[in-house]
């Protein structure tokens, strides 16, 4: 903490001479502003319930999944692989994918703490976007069930998609708002992390069962700026550290 010291006065009272003593007063740093929330969506504001190790073996074959696993210790980047395949490839790639996602669908469930978090977010006018790679189907259901409006939601018919900074930027020029003003939350830091960290927003990564705690992501280029284990805790996390006025 930085110490702000007074300069020795001297007065003279009662025909003496008096030196003040030396006083220390700590520096006040501002807390950030914060004028803005973006979330991800699968595996933040909904319960995960898709099957990715499983989509991905369909998609690549166990062959050619167990081989970019290796090489990929922090996830597979699904989207971006298989878009260097022939268009029929693709085609089929993309069938399998949505008949993953719909399976999803049917099981969808809001994430818990979910509700309060949003709640709060009303509470102080903090806007609340969101960006995921699923389908603008998936966002518009999300929305009807639950009755919950995020706005812009980007799904993964916005190109770039996560983790380009493209998507979130763009939600900041949505909001006139500058992205060191804006938080991106979400359980993927291949995905979510990098993306906010790339577009220079604050971070927060939601882990709920800790298994970013293992050395096998000691060494991913961006890490987040904050973690929670569950997004009622993200409430007194923005409260503590952010400055919330309007």
């Amino acid at each position: 903490m930085q110490i702000l010291t007074l300069r020795t006065l001297h007065f003279f009272q009662h025909g003496r001479a008096f030196s003040s003593m030396t006083t220390s007063i700590p520096s006040v740093t501002a807390k950030p502003r914060l004028r803005g929330v973006v979330f991800d969506m699968d595996g933040t504001l909904t319960v995960p319930v898709i099957d990715f190790p499983a989509m991905y073996r369909t998609v690549l074959g166990e062959k050619e999944y167990l081989k970019i696993k290796s090489e990929n210790p922090t996830g597979i980047d699904i989207l971006h692989h298989i878009e260097t395949w022939s268009p029929d490839k693709q085609k089929r790639a993309y069938e399998i994918i949505a008949d993953f996602e719909k399976q999803g669908l049917d099981r969808l469930q809001i994430m818990p703490g979910a509700s309060e978090l949003c709640g709060f977010l009303d509470s102080r006018n903090i806007r609340r976007g969101l960006i995921t790679r699923n389908v603008k189907g998936a966002v518009d259901l999300f929305h009807v069930r639950f009755g919950m409006i995020f706005s812009p939601a980007l799904s993964r018919e916005f190109r770039p998609y996560k983790p380009d900074p493209a998507p979130l930027l763009h939600i900041c020029t949505t909001w006139g708002v500058q992205p060191d003003e804006v938080m991106m939350i979400g359980d993927s830091l291949k995905d979510d992390v990098a993306c906010g960290k790339r577009a220079g927003a604050f971070t927060c990564l939601l882990d709920e069962t800790g298994r970013y705690d293992s050395p096998e992501y000691e060494s991913t280029e961006f890490k987040p700026d904050y973690k929670v284990t569950s997004l009622v805790e993200a409430c007194s996390l923005l409260e503590k550290n952010f400055d919330l006025a309007t």
